[in-house]
């Protein structure tokens, strides 16, 4: 259960679901309710099946790379640091794209729930290598079980913060999630570093 609340906090806070709300509701605002239902739901289907393949494959890829974990470890955790930074500085949402036009209602659902909803906004190269060198540590059967439940957890909360979007956006105000993004965005940072350190202090064990 432990391992259940860590990688649900760490996951929870690197992909800052509360962040994604305002672009949701820029995105959604002239859909019917059914609508906003039904791309809340594809995206948190789309980040479960990104997370959890790359939970499970992520580890023969670095084989395949012949990346070491401390390697993926250290750029992991400038990429967390990184996005950590964007969200205490407010530049996080200068960076998605949601201004493009789309040609049909129908295209238009399908891709904002895969992209940039889904990849990058949610899961994006800072979740995806915490889960790989997480993977690396607890591997056993029963810790399989329990992160995978806890990636089911955190796409089943992000369905219910983007279904809850506008009536989020209406509670907190602009400056209410501004102010939790940063929050966020603290915490991000102090994961990425942490995943730094482990490694170079790994790196200096295996050499001394």
């Amino acid at each position: 259960m432990d391992l259940f609340i860590y990688l649900f906090a760490a996951l929870f806070s690197v992909l800052n679901p509360i962040g994604t709300v305002p672009i949701f509701v820029g995105l959604t605002q002239d859909d019917s309710l059914k609508e906003r239902s039904r791309i809340s739901l594809w995206t948190a289907i789309n980040v479960f099946a990104i997370l959890i393949i790359s939970f499970f494959i992520g580890q023969y890829v670095l084989t395949f790379f012949g990346i070491s974990i401390d390697a993926l470890r250290i750029a992991g955790g400038i990429i967390i640091v990184s996005s950590g930074f964007s969200l205490l500085s407010g530049k996080f949402n200068k960076k998605r794209g949601i201004n493009k036009k789309i040609e049909t209602d129908a295209q238009k659902r399908n891709d904002i729930a895969l992209t940039p909803l889904a990849i990058p906004m949610l899961a994006g190269p800072g979740s995806i290598s915490l889960l790989i060198a997480f993977y690396q540590e607890h591997h056993s059967t029963s810790d399989v079980i329990f992160s995978s439940l806890a990636i089911l957890a955190i796409a089943i909360a992000i369905f219910v913060i983007l279904r809850s979007a506008h009536y989020l956006a209406k509670i907190l105000g602009a400056s209410g999630i501004v102010a939790i993004s940063r929050i966020v965005g603290f915490i991000v940072i102090a994961i990425g570093i942490q995943y730094i350190v482990s490694a170079l202090i790994n790196i200096i064990k295996g050499n001394f």
